[in-house]
């Protein structure tokens, strides 16, 4: 597990997939008892739900850092720690 980025009161995290791969490359945002999991490209909400300000934060910060989000996805699948991500200001 990894700790992306902290903004808002939403927590962002990527996790390593030990054996197989999803499909797509994606991270998990948490606020509060609600929880999401988005792919970085095209940014998609692809299962759970937020609050909707909340959402489109997250989606407004995942454009941002679509490239920050893909080269730490593939840090973190070939076992090398991510790099932490600037939160949305």
């Amino acid at each position: 597990m990894c700790l992306n980025s902290v903004f808002f009161g939403i927590i962002i995290r990527m996790y390593m997939e030990v054996g197989i791969q999803h499909q797509l490359p994606h991270f998990h945002a948490y606020y509060q008892e609600h929880a999401a999991v988005f792919s970085i490209e095209p940014v998609n909400l692809i299962a759970g739900s937020l609050p909707t300000r909340r959402g489109r934060f997250v989606e407004a910060w995942a454009e941002l850092h679509q490239a920050e989000l893909t080269a730490d996805w593939e840090l973190l699948q070939s076992g090398r720690p991510p790099r932490p991500i600037d939160p949305l200001k």
